[in-house]
């Protein structure tokens, strides 16, 4: 057994390179024993919504001289709209190297491994963003007893006709996969590394030493877990190995001891720096999701504003066709006065000019029997003779008397004439 360690030359390829490209590039060393089959594991169950399943992996110890396993884990994405990509070994150049996993809008490759749980070797199968919401595909994702409504099946299939559960890509046991156009377009996208849980996550299982391979066998106790750093609690232990284990340790000869604990010592370094950056990223991460949600409630507070502003509007328009409405009410209600009193007036009127009529006709109707007087006395006199001086009146008066009837002659006279002397008998208004 032999194993090639490049974590100097690892360390010093890293510090050269941008920050988004440290998630492509293998890091640590290249090991000529093969990691572990992966072990056969339930997963837990997911712990709320938003979470994303990162699968567990075999990784390296050059401390040890082992592998060990990484507990697969429900992780909160950096960012919404993010999605895992796995870590991967591959055989190259005589060894096995190992590529770290990132987050980024598309999942992209990861050699072809089958690490379950929708992670079929190529894509994801587990899930997908909608309007900053994750959904989960039930047929692969562990959903029950959770209050999580956004929840799909979709069945899916895996095209493996391997009957191990191998854990790398190349080589002569390896995973025969190659990257699309679009996986290697997605390689070169900026990436955004492991989060501080995932980094506290594998630091955990480096020191448990029941998740090495030559203590385990291939079947860690600890195959998941439902929370990052929680290996005491919701775990869940493999039912079986994925197959053999190859637990034949490299030595180290002793001339080569003190440059294996400086190149040791880089790695660790390397890891540091790695960690340093990702707590970096992570910190800007939360700077820019504190100024986007800074943003989101300017915004908020903005359309608040003007929808207060909106509704100050209408309630002035409303005040406005009110007082309008109220005025116009003022208007009307002065014409139906204005014209109530016309026509009050135009009553009086009415009225006083009846009453005049009637006035009239009440005086018209007492000059009548005035008038009726009038004009009898008028024909009376027309029809009375004309009358002589008062001398000869005197001296004819005894004739007339003379010539007058007794009133035994005038009893035996014709009615109609008694009627007539009646006209002498009225005063003589003409002396």
């Amino acid at each position: 057994m032999r194993t090639k360690f490049i974590g100097v030359v690892a360390a010093v390829f890293l510090a050269a390179l941008p920050f988004a490209s440290d998630a492509q590039v293998s890091i640590g060393v290249s090991v000529n024993v093969a990691p572990p089959p992966l072990p056969v594991y339930e997963q837990p169950a997911v712990p709320g919504p938003g979470y994303i399943w990162v699968p567990g992996y075999w990784y390296w110890s050059d401390a040890d001289g082992d592998y060990y396993w990484v507990p697969g884990t429900w992780v909160e994405p950096p960012e919404v709209g993010l999605l895992w990509t796995p870590g991967w070994w591959a055989w190259s150049d005589g060894g096995y190297l190992w590529h770290s996993g990132y987050w980024g809008p598309t999942v992209g490759f990861y050699g072809g491994i089958n690490y379950g749980f929708g992670y079929t070797g190529r894509g994801y199968e587990g899930g997908y963003w909608r309007d900053r919401n994750f959904y989960y595909n039930r047929s692969v994702n562990n959903v029950t007893n959770v209050n999580i409504t956004n929840v799909y099946n979709k069945t899916v299939i895996v095209n493996n006709t391997t009957v191990n559960r191998v854990s790398f890509n190349g080589g002569q046991e390896g995973v025969r996969a190659e990257p699309t156009a679009q996986q290697r377009a997605v390689e070169q996208a900026r990436h955004v590394p492991p989060t501080s849980v995932q980094t506290q996550q594998r630091d955990l299982a480096s020191r448990n030493r029941e998740l090495r391979a030559s203590v385990n066998a291939g079947k860690p106790a600890v195959a998941a877990t439902a929370r990052p750093g929680e290996f005491s609690r919701d775990v869940i232990a493999a039912r079986a190995a994925g197959g053999p284990v190859h637990t034949a340790q490299p030595r180290v000869p002793e001339a080569r001891q003190g440059a294996a604990a400086q190149r040791t010592q880089a790695e660790q370094q390397s890891r540091t720096q790695a960690d340093q950056r990702a707590q970096a990223e992570q910190r800007g991460q939360q700077q820019r999701s504190a100024a986007q949600q800074e943003q989101q409630s300017r915004a908020q507070a903005e359309q608040q504003s003007r929808a207060q502003a909106d509704q100050r509007a209408q309630a002035e328009q409303r005040g406005q066709q009110q007082r309008n409405a109220t005025q116009q009410e003022q208007q009307r209600a002065q014409a139906e006065q204005q014209s109530r009193a016309q026509a009050d007036q135009r009553a009086q009127q009415q009225r006083a000019q009846a009453e005049q009529r009637g006035q009239q006709q009440r005086s018209a109707a007492q000059q009548e029997p005035q008038r009726a007087q009038a004009e009898q006395r008028s024909r009376a006199e027309q029809q009375r003779p004309p009358q002589a001086p008062p001398g000869v009146r005197e001296a004819q008066a005894p004739q007339e008397r003379a010539a007058r009837p007794n009133n035994s002659e005038r009893s035996q006279r014709p009615p109609q004439e008694k009627e007539r002397p009646q006209e002498d008998k009225r005063p003589d208004h003409g002396g």
